[in-house]
């Protein structure tokens, strides 16, 4: 279930439930996470970027010749489900950084962790600045 899906079942009252490990419901084939083709960035995160956390995250994203209709947000347990993807960056916020084949990897605190630590804001951009050719 996408999380914009989730967000809207929150708001209507309805309980959701995750299956911690479907692979162990018999006959149970999990649907692989397609992203659209303009997806450059994924965002992986136990928290999704709204208000100033969303503003500082679109102006990460500007920072790096990005736009918002660019990049999209998973919760990290959705990362199994992820199918074949052409991802340029993978920004895993405040949880395990997983590498990718041919991706570049980005791995900070969460954005809350980092709006107005001028440390983090640092080692963030270091982390971009090394892709950059």
């Amino acid at each position: 279930m996408l999380s914009s899906e989730a967000e809207y079942l929150q708001e209507m009252g309805i309980s959701r439930w995750d299956v911690i490990h479907p692979q162990r419901l018999e006959g149970y084939h999990a649907e692989s996470i397609v992203l659209p083709e303009e997806c450059k960035l994924l965002l992986v995160s136990a928290v999704k970027p709204k208000g100033e956390l969303a503003e500082l995250f679109e102006r990460v994203l500007k920072s790096m010749g990005l736009t918002l209709d660019q990049s999209l947000h998973l919760f990290p347990n959705q990362m199994p489900y992820l199918g074949k993807q052409s991802l340029d960056w993978i920004w895993f916020s405040g949880g395990e950084a997983i590498e990718l084949e041919g991706v570049n990897l980005i791995s900070s605190p969460l954005l809350a962790d980092i709006q107005g630590n001028t440390q983090q804001r640092r080692q963030l951009w270091q982390q971009i600045c090394k892709y950059d050719h």
